[in-house]
């Protein structure tokens, strides 16, 4: 058991009051207890928390705050209904654009299938001897080739005429 420097309660009650007394030659006889001294503190009655609640309710609404209140929500609801009709909108443009991006992926890859077709059909040879044999095209030689400085632009022009190479 824990020492402490405490006096025990029954002592601390009795402090001010001698035990014994004595009575001439007679031996010590034991007073007699006598009762602590006790306080009767008034017992306040407890009021019923609904009515202190009311009180305070009754006492703390007033007309600023509540057209404050009234104003704080109707800005909620208009901030909440914005914000789904915003979202609402760009959820539909997703959409749209996914649908788009679906329909530009199926005509890329129609058109590539048309291409690769023409690129098939077209036989090379065939252009080649009729190139050659009926229209009288020939090879590019270095006779062929016609060199030509112009000074003016850095361009041709398509209907300009071609200065003789003298």
């Amino acid at each position: 058991m824990p020492s402490t420097n405490r006096r025990p309660a029954y002592n601390r009650r009795y402090s001010g009051t001698s035990a014994y007394y004595t009575d001439g030659s007679a031996a010590r006889a034991v007073n007699p207890q006598t009762q602590p001294v006790r306080r009767v503190r008034k017992v306040r009655r407890a009021k019923p928390r609904y009515v202190e609640a009311e009180r305070t309710a009754s006492v703390s609404m007033n007309l600023p705050l509540t057209m404050l209140l009234i104003v704080a929500v109707a800005a909620a609801l208009f901030i909440g209904y914005r914000y789904l009709c915003l979202k609402s909108s760009l959820d539909m443009h997703m959409n749209t654009i996914k649908s788009l991006e679906t329909r530009l992926d199926t005509l890329q890859t129609e058109n590539d299938a048309l291409d690769k077709s023409i690129d098939t059909s077209i036989d090379l040879n065939h252009v080649y001897n009729v190139a050659i044999n009926e229209l009288g095209m020939v090879h590019v030689g270095q006779d062929n080739i016609i060199r030509y400085d112009k000074t003016e632009s850095e361009y041709v022009r398509q209907y300009e005429d071609i200065p003789d190479a003298d």
